[in-house]
């Protein structure tokens, strides 16, 4: 469970979260939505210790994430797999050494059976061929640079995923592909998901309830038939706004 009370976090003058309350149950996935710059991905850094609040709590199945030290830190992010906007796929690595990166156990990851063996389970668990371990990220379309960045993530066997963006930049048909691989994984493997996304439409597809980040704050939390029904004119106006615009645009 990740449970945020009371955070604030700001950046110099700007204040970007502010008494920020939001709730992630075990084996749901939630889409945290809102407009560009309104700190849905500062959010998010603050589930797995990237960033600490400035005051509030970041609780994980109970733990204070501000509180842990360095070796803590690094016990936690084994159970959080985190996709990467953009994928952040090192150009020098194939698509085999930039998974294998993923698993979080030296000892397996130093045994080259078993880490060859699990990437190409990820890869298939993301729809990629066994084919493609080999290619650099230079000769993959974006759509399969983002699913080669999710395989990373679910190579340790997380217990959480957080995703950043996973549709931003992809036309209407790739981001289908990863809506329906989120939802996907969240089946067959059981995972607990956070979705930061400025995609609407993919967010009620995809979402077991969904949260809007406003002025630095989350303004409701709550399934998609409860937001559709709110009369919070935040709510009415975000929704109004982006279900009539292109949801897929960087």
């Amino acid at each position: 469970m990740i449970t945020l009370t009371g955070v604030r976090k700001s950046f110099g003058e700007q204040v970007v979260l502010d008494r920020v309350n939001f709730e992630v149950q075990e084996g749901e996935t939630v889409a945290l939505m809102g407009p560009s710059g309104s700190g849905k991905s500062v959010l998010l850094k603050h589930i797995n210790g990237l960033l600490r609040p400035d005051a509030g709590s970041v609780k994980v199945d109970g733990t204070e994430v501000p509180t842990l030290n360095r070796q803590q830190l690094a016990e936690l992010r084994t159970r959080i797999g985190y996709v990467f906007q953009n994928g952040a796929l090192f150009d020098s690595m194939n698509v085999f050494e930039n998974v294998r990166l993923g698993i979080t156990d030296e000892a397996k990851y130093r045994d080259l059976d078993y880490a060859q063996e699990r990437v190409r389970e990820c890869l298939r668990l993301v729809n990629l061929q066994p084919g493609e371990m080999q290619k650099l990220p230079a000769q993959l379309s974006g759509g399969m640079r983002k699913r080669v960045g999710i395989a990373r993530a679910i190579a340790g066997s997380p217990k959480y995923l957080l995703y950043d963006e996973p549709t931003s930049g992809l036309d209407p048909v790739n981001a289908d592909v990863i809506d329906e691989l989120v939802m996907r994984l969240e089946q067959e493997l059981g995972v607990t998901s956070v979705m930061v996304t400025h995609d609407v439409r993919g967010a009620f597809k995809v979402a077991d309830r969904l949260a809007l980040l406003y002025d630095s704050t989350i303004v409701l939390q709550a399934t998609p038939e409860e937001f559709r029904e709110s009369k919070d004119p935040r709510v009415r106006a975000f929704l109004e706004r982006d279900f009539d615009t292109t949801p897929y645009a960087a």
